[in-house]
This record gives structure tokens, C-alpha cells and sequence, in this order.
């Protein structure tokens, strides 16, 4: 959807400055400045999501992807996949409005939530928003009350007992209990046009997907003997975002592929969706966070000394983001994050034993621990990674913490391609002297893959 984003919404991209080079800048500014204390900001690559998408677009060519608007509502995020054509998966009416506010017309936004407020089915009637999922009795009564012109995507549970994440113990419907709710929304005069399962992050075997592929295969075969016109299937989410997953992103790929050709081939009349949030903006996002205080805690073992004599200590330093907040990983993904120093120390400063905790006073709010640090000191910057999912808005509970500030940047190959234009690359010799269009995405991975430059911009 062209339009959605501007030059003026990100830090253009240009040769010499690094990623490293920005996070100085930014971090110097904010140390500097006299106004208003900064404790912590994210750095988002929107080149990265950029490129995340064609990676996607190659590696599962007949899937249509929509993004979970949950998982970062951030407002460069939002616009640049917007640009892209992506489809949006809403959770609520609060993101429903939101993506609708930068342009996103209703056809492209499916109301995902099996537990949804009639206040929020309501909204979705008015505003043109007719694709809805669901998985119970409840939910379709609902349904039928208040938006009897929906279309109607029938969650299916899945088999997660060996995964990190089980939604099917709160998440969809059991094979046995499907034709039932079929029944029930045929009697209801209301339409069931596809079939949804969600697998979940930290899916330790990509044969889930081909499972559940197979099991929505059964479900459409129900729909058609009760005349529902199946025609959607969505494949949900569960994609990892980062490159060191346990599983990868192109196995699962793989397995989805084969299953799709055996249970819905091409040409069948489907229309094959997934949900995608980690995917996107896990990688894109880098935060910075400052120390505010420390503490040093002596080590009192008998007979235990330093080389110089000194009584063994560790160091507790304390952020202004914690558990509840950015760093919730730790408690919902069971996560250590691993800190990079903005300062690199010398190779003769001595290592002492710390832990990263957030401000939340009580002792649970620990956010890494046995890590071996130089000496740090308050008003010192920590570096974290990967840090783009479920951590946008999710200020600190304490109070009057606000949220992260975001500087956006994009390499101006990301650029072009996202606007469409002509990569001047090399072309083969038969080309006859012209460029691919980048519109159709996957042909420009492989150069959009380079590391990323930055101008630098200041942190106000």
C-alpha cells in the first residue's frame, strides 16, 4: 500500500556510518542531555524487517502473510509493512483502529482473537472488518448477534505438549468438536470460510506444521459436506525471528511447503495465510539501557581470596526497565539476556561476577544473572540484541516511566525496493540491459542482506 511511509519517518541510511556508530551518537546525546533524563531507547531497522519479507516471499511463495499487530504496534513498523501489502492480524479493537488509521482498508485485516469483547465485534461490523476466527459455542453466539455478515475462520487446537508455549490448552477446538460447530454456525446462517491453527514460538519440531496441515485438510472436508465455501486456510505464526533459533526458519519452511503441496496443491482455490509477528521485528530492534545505580556485594567464603588479596565480590546493577517491562522475555520466554557494553573494556580489566535487575523493588525482578562483567559505573550504557517482540509498550509498572523512545533507520537499498524502484544491480547476459522490478520481492534478498549503515540523529 503506497503512501504509508516517508523518508521523513526514519534516519536515512547512508555509506560510512554502523549501526554501532548510531548507538554512540544517540547514547552520547542522551548522556548529555540537560532537559530530560533518557534512560533507555530501541534502534529499529526497518531495512531489516524489509528484508525479512522478501526472505519470507522466496522461502514460502504461495503464502500471504498478515502481521500480528500484538507483537509491536510501533508506528515505523506499522507503515512499513503496510507498504509492503502485508495484511494485519488484530487482537482488539484498539489495534483494529490502529491500523486503520494509517490507510489499511478493512479486506485486509482479519479480527484474530477466539476471545473477543462484543463491544469490539461491534466495531469490527461498523468498520467494514467482516473476517473474524473463532473456536467455541460462545464466541460464535456472539457472532451472531452482533456481526451476522462475518466470515468465519474455525481455530483448530494443535499438538503442542512438547512445546515451550501450549496454546491449545487455551486456544482452539478438538477434531471431534469441530462438526458440531460447523452445525451450529450453519444453523445460525452464518458462513465458515477457512480453517486456523497456531502453533507458538519455540515449536520444537516443524512436523507440527505438517500435522496440522493435515488435520485442516479433514476440517474442510467437514465444511464441504455441510456447505460451508472453505477457501482460507491460516497457518498462524510461530516463525522464529532470529537467526540462532533452535529451529529454523527455512526448515519449517520446507515442511510447510510439502505439506501444502500434498494436502491444499496449487490450484485448488485456497487461499493460504499466516500470522507472523516474532518473524518480522525481532531482529530489527536493538535497545539501549543505562545503569541508574549498582551496588557491590562482598563474598564473605572463608579462606577465598582475589589474586590481590581482596575479598571476592559481585556487582548488582540496576536498569530502568525490568521483568515487567521490556524484559518480560525473561518471564514469558524464560530468556537470560546477554548485555553488549557500548564501552569495550581492555583486555586487562578483571571480571567480576554481576547481575542485571530492573527497578521493581522486590527481589524477583532479576533480569540476567551470572554474567562476568569489568566495572561499570552509573550512567553507563548496555546493548541488547533481538530485542523487537513484546517489548514496544511495555513501559515499566513503575510509575510515570515512559515509554522507549524508537529512532527508525533504513539503508537506501531497503528503500528502493520497498518504493518499488529499479535496483541498478549486475544483470545476466541475456537481460538485455534491463533491471527486475523489485515489486515482486524475493529476486533483491540476497543484496538487501548486507549490514546496514546509518546516519547518525539525534536522541530528541
Amino acid at each position: 500500500m503506497a503512501g504509508c511511509l516517508s523518508e521523513a519517518d526514519f534516519v536515512m541510511v547512508e555509506e560510512g556510518f554502523s549501526t554501532r556508530d548510531l548507538l554512540e551518537q544517540l547514547t552520547l546525546g542522551a548522556s548529555q542531555a540537560t532537559t530530560e533524563e533518557v534512560t533507555a531507547f530501541f534502534v529499529a531497522d526497518l531495512g531489516a524487517v524489509v528484508r525479512k519479507h522478501f526472505c519470507f516471499l522466496k522461502c514460502l511463495p504461495r503464502v500471504r502473510p498478515f502481521y500480528a499487530v500484538k507483537c509491536n504496534n510501533s508506528p515505523g513498523v506499522l507503515k512499513v509493512l503496510a507498504e509492503l501489502g502485508l495484511g494485519f492480524s488484530c487482537a482488539n479493537k484498539a489495534e483494529m483502529e490502529l491500523v486503520q488509521h494509517i490507510g489499511v482498508p478493512a479486506s485486509k485485516i482479519i479480527y484474530a482473537n477466539p476471545c473477543k469483547q462484543i463491544a469490539h465485534i461491534k466495531y469490527a461490523a461498523k468498520h467494514g472488518v467482516r473476517l473474524l476466527s473463532f473456536d467455541n459455542e460462545m464466541e460464535l453466539a456472539k457472532v451472531v448477534k452482533s456481526h451476522p455478515s462475518a466470515k468465519m475462520v474455525l481455530c483448530i487446537a494443535t499438538d503442542d505438549s512438547h512445546f515451550r508455549s501450549r496454546l491449545s490448552l487455551k486456544f482452539g477446538m478438538s477434531l471431534k468438536s469441530c462438526r458440531q460447530l460447523l452445525e451450529d454456525a450453519k444453523r445460525n446462517h452464518i458462513e465458515v470460510v477457512g480453517v486456523s491453527f497456531h502453533i507458538g514460538s519455540g515449536c520444537p519440531d516443524p512436523q507440527a506444521y505438517a500435522q496440522s496441515i493435515a488435520d485442516a485438510r479433514l476440517v474442510f472436508e467437514m465444511g464441504a459436506e455441510l456447505r460451508h465455501r472453505m477457501h482460507i486456510l491460516d497457518l498462524g505464526g510461530g516463525f522464529p525471528g532470529v537467526e540462532g533459533a533452535k529451529v529454523r526458519f527455512e526448515e519449517i519452511s520446507s515442511v510447510v511447503n510439502s505439506a501444502l503441496d500434498l494436502y491444499f496443491p496449487e490450484g485448488c482455490g485456497v487461499d493460504i495465510l499466516a500470522k507472523l509477528g516474532r518473524y518480522y521485528v525481532t531482529s530489527a530492534f536493538t535497545l539501549a539501557v543505562s545503569i541508574i545505580a549498582k551496588k557491590e556485594v562482598l563474598l564473605e567464603q572463608p579462606g577465598r581470596e582475589e589474586e590481590n588479596g581482596s575479598t571476592p565480590k559481585t556487582i548488582l546493577y540496576q536498569l530502568s526497565e525490568g521483568q515487567y517491562g521490556i524484559f518480560n522475555s525473561v518471564l514469558f520466554d524464560n530468556t537470560c539476556p546477554t548485555p553488549i557494553l557500548q564501552k569495550k573494556p581492555s583486555m586487562e580489566q578483571p571480571l567480576y561476577s554481576s547481575s542485571l535487575w530492573g527497578p521493581v523493588i522486590h527481589g524477583c525482578d532479576c533480569i540476567a544473572e551470572g554474567l562476568w562483567l569489568p566495572q561499570l559505573h552509573v550512567g553507563d550504557w548496555l546493548v541488547f540484541e533481538n530485542m523487537g517482540a513484546y517489548t514496544v509498550g511495555m513501559g515499566s509498572l513503575l510509575g510515570g516511566a515512559q515509554t522507549c523512545r524508537i529512532t527508525y533507520a533504513m539503508s537506501r537499498v531497503a528503500w528502493e525496493a520497498l518504493r518499488g524502484q529499479l535496483l541498478p544491480a549486475q544483470q545476466d547476459e541475456d537481460a538485455e540491459g534491463t533491471c527486475k522490478p523489485l515489486s515482486c520481492g524475493w529476486e533483491i534478498t540476497d543484496t538487501l542482506c548486507m549490514g546496514p549503515v546509518f546516519t547518525p540523529a539525534s536522541i530528541t
